[in-house]
């Protein structure tokens, strides 16, 4: 079920419908994981069975390095929970990958390989992650292990953000289990608001978009040079606007629920360098990178040398994390020389900015503009085709000029504009000046949450607030593509 599907629609009303009585807290937790369930099983039923071995195997492993006498028990329990959900991300995204390197180099030595058709579980990236974190948390003392089994399945499963994030680590969600859950007036008014961020920019930006990027994409040999960097421009405004546009819709019902996600994108094309784009860019994967594997290689504790390798490391597995592609390893690569090239830089720069704001900004975007070629072009091939045709000016083919790449690009400016003011706004607990002034016209606030970061509150009840709601909605209908498609992180 797509977020911006009636379907979805439908199936949310219900579940707060069915969460709205005062129940006991552990009958709705129950109806939430059955609701969860049913909405996994509309993906794909087959693999719900896979979800919750994974859940049950890392509850047992979670409650026996709690239980464990000796540091020896703890480790061993630690590694089967890893070898669990790690094997399980393993065998469904990179056996086929692997087989396809090797099958050149087996079949000359005379080894056949068999073709597999194994299909990718929905979200199978991001609950093996959440999984493991829980486990690493009780290990490293820095989490109580859960003793509830319906608590712990219901964190893994929750439908919000179960096929594509945030990541949302168990030290974040099993706090929360305690509220009393279900719809209320300030719930719901919030968290409709925020799903309406995210449909916004799935349906006005991140689809439209898509119409310019995919037949460029698709036949890049076929266009010339200036349309080349419109197509990639647009797949950098599609990809941001789909799957920030996720991760509000998925922020805000879980608002409507009654739980708290992190916030998982902070305009990151105003990033000044490539270590602020990772600090804006998908939020809880990069910390869970940086937690989980970068620190753990040794970070930068081991001098330059060692902290340009541990970079290098943690962004090639992360590239791969995206998908059992080269394009994606090469994706990794690039940002992984792009952060290694900044920290030396700036180390030898005493650690002042490197380029005055105005420059760094547009220099920052265009480098990780040109990174999405890689991660978007099925191959090598095509990337090579892109970049060269992107850099031999003149190259002959089609000019096309898409009228809807300035319309994405006009909203996206806007919205950085209106959302760089915001932010200075909240971080300088600014409650007067410019900002105020304009939110409050709309029955307007800013609102700050400890786990999801600042947000603007509108008041529907003012005229203002319920002018913006109702434009959005009426945006939505007329000039929204008909019909939804996938987001794009439902096949990572």
């Amino acid at each position: 079920m797509i977020f911006s599907s009636p379907r979805f629609l439908l199936f949310l009303a219900v579940m707060l419908l069915l969460l709205a009585p005062r129940w006991r807290l552990q009958v709705k937790l129950h109806v939430l994981l059955v609701g969860s369930c049913f909405f996994y099983a509309a993906w794909d039923y087959r693999y719900l069975a896979l979800l919750l071995f994974v859940s049950v195997a890392n509850y047992v492993c979670g409650a026996r390095i709690a239980d464990a006498s000796d540091e020896r028990g703890r480790k061993l329990w630690l590694w089967a929970s890893v070898a669990v959900s790690l094997g399980t991300l393993a065998y469904f995204k990179y056996t086929g990958f692997f087989l396809d390197t090797l099958r050149p180099a087996l079949a000359l030595a005379g080894v056949p390989v068999p073709e597999l058709d194994i299909l990718l579980p929905a979200g199978v990236s991001f609950y093996t992650f959440k999984t493991m974190s829980y486990t690493i948390d009780v290990y490293r003392r820095e989490l109580e292990a859960c003793r509830s089994i319906t608590d712990y399945a219901t964190f893994v499963t929750f439908f919000p953000e179960l096929i594509a994030g945030p990541i949302v680590r168990a030290s974040i969600f099993l706090p929360q289990m305690g509220r009393v859950i279900g719809p209320t007036a300030e719930r719901l008014r919030i968290g409709a608001s925020i799903f309406l961020l995210g449909l916004t920019k799935k349906l006005l930006i991140a689809d439209p978009m898509a119409s310019v990027a995919d037949p460029i994409f698709a036949s890049p040999e076929t266009y010339a040079t200036p349309t080349i960097w419109m197509g990639v421009l647009a797949y950098t405004l599609q990809i941001y606007c789909d799957f920030s546009g996720y991760s509000d819709m998925a922020i805000g019902v879980a608002k409507m629920i009654g739980y708290d996600l992190p916030e998982n994108f902070r305009m990151p094309y105003l990033a000044r360098d490539v270590a602020e784009f990772w600090r804006r860019w998908h939020i809880t994967l990069s910390t869970w990178l940086r937690d989980y594997l970068y620190i753990p290689l040794g970070g930068n504790r081991h001098g330059p040398a060692r902290t340009y390798l541990n970079l290098m490391a943690t962004m090639l597995l992360g590239g791969l994390w995206h998908g059992s592609s080269w394009n994606f390893v090469l994706w990794g690569a690039l940002h992984g020389i792009g952060l290694a090239v900044h920290r030396w830089l700036r180390d030898r720069n005493g650690g002042y900015p490197l380029l005055p704001h105005v420059v760094a900004v547009p220099t920052t975007f265009v480098f990780v503009m040109l990174c999405w070629v890689p991660f978007r072009a099925p191959d090598f091939r095509t990337t090579a085709i892109m970049l060269e045709r992107m850099f031999v000016p003149g190259a002959e083919g089609v000019l096309w000029i898409p009228t809807l790449l300035l319309r994405g690009v006009l909203l996206i400016a806007a919205g950085h504009a209106l959302g760089s003011l915001l932010e200075a706004a909240a971080e300088r607990g600014w409650r007067e000046g410019l900002a105020a002034r304009l939110l409050r016209p709309f029955g307007g606030t800013l609102r700050h949450d400890a786990i999801a970061g600042w947000y603007v509150d509108l008041d529907p009840g003012r005229v203002g607030g319920a002018f913006v709601l109702v434009l959005c909605v009426l945006l939505i209908f007329f000039y929204a593509p008909t019909g939804t498609s996938p987001f794009i992180y439902f096949r990572f």
